[in-house]
């Protein structure tokens, strides 16, 4: 067991590794973002969706450092599920940073999808009492709480208040998951008309514990012509939304899905563990660091950390389909510049 001063020294380890230049970091991801979009991609500016969070905040601040006010879009699409603050959120960064943005409800899109429609007949084949004016979520139990099999539940709730929760199972759960990933996707497409008549490029959103974890849909939220904060840390974003004076609404608000029509937390659907520690977690594992120090400094026992780092491991195996491009039997562009 390691001594305090070495506990100490470790936490102090951890903190620089995650520590950021903030001034420079932004320097550097602005000249990135010029260098790309403008040299490479070719485009005359960005579009970026501002969804009220941390990350799209970030993104939208980095964009704005980059080319200047006017030649960034802020586009809004909230739907039928969104939170309340959504909207809110998304004009008041927006308007922080001076960008023009563009508003586009989605609602009807879905409807003709028939999103809504296919997520509540999947619910009500597990819950027969769910109706209209029902609410519901997806969730699944933390992975530190005891070494078992996890599933996911639903978790729906009445008008009147009543709640109940239920076993998910796998064919109703990929039917929700399948009908609520128009959402994502129908933003997509909303990006790049956009784009494509502003000649612009689209820049996605997605923070490092996201893109390793394949927290995504695939040519939904997961799909930009540049991602210019997938390397940082969810830690380190939050350290450049002080830095970019993102407004502290949005800089004190629980990263949230805003994805079904109940409130959700991101640990309660996806990660293990709150972004502070899941931060920790895959340092330690990207780095190799001894797992009693992860363990004590990010707040759990040595079981629990193995039972973290095993589903980071099949996150990463499981999600390699959603990193992947299209296929060919073989290379159809080679010796092209």
């Amino acid at each position: 067991m390691f001594s305090d001063k070495g506990m100490l020294d470790f936490k102090e380890k951890i903190t620089s590794a995650i520590s950021l230049d903030c001034e420079a970091e932004a320097d550097r991801i602005a000249t990135f973002l010029k260098e790309t979009v403008g040299k490479r991609l070719k485009r005359h500016g960005v579009v970026v969706g501002v969804s009220g969070g941390i990350d799209s905040s970030v993104t939208l601040g980095l964009c704005v450092r980059a080319f200047g006010a006017q030649r960034v879009v802020g586009l809004l699409m909230p739907e039928r599920d969104s939170s309340e603050d959504t909207l809110k959120l998304s004009r008041a960064v927006a308007d922080h940073f001076g960008v023009r943005t563009i508003h586009e409800d989605i609602t009807a899109a879905l409807e003709g999808f028939r999103t809504y429609d296919l997520q509540e007949d999947a619910v009500k084949r597990v819950i027969s009492e769910f109706d209209k004016g029902w609410k519901f979520k997806v969730v699944l139990p933390s992975v530190i709480e005891k070494e078992s099999l996890r599933v996911f539940f639903i978790v729906a709730q009445s008008a009147e208040g009543k709640i109940v929760r239920k076993r998910l199972p796998k064919e109703e759960y990929l039917q929700i998951v399948a009908a609520t990933n128009f959402k994502q996707r129908t933003r997509k497409c909303f990006e790049y008309y956009h784009a494509d008549r502003l000649h612009y490029a689209v820049v996605g959103t997605p923070n490092r514990l996201e893109f390793d974890q394949g927290f995504f849909v695939k040519l939904g939220d997961g799909s930009a012509d540049i991602k210019p904060i997938a390397h940082l840390y969810k830690t380190q974003v939050y350290s450049l939304a002080s830095y970019l004076e993102v407004p502290d609404e949005i800089l004190n608000r629980a990263p949230t899905t805003d994805t079904y029509s109940m409130p959700q937390e991101q640990d309660e659907f996806y990660f293990s563990l709150t972004y502070d520690k899941m931060d920790i977690c895959l340092l330690g594992l990207n780095n190799n660091f001894p797992k009693d120090e992860v363990a004590n400094t990010a707040g759990l026992t040595i079981e629990q950390l193995e039972r973290v780092y095993k589903d980071i491991i099949q996150k990463r195996r499981a999600t390699q389909y959603l990193h992947s491009s299209s296929l060919t039997i073989e290379p159809i562009l080679e010796g092209q510049n």
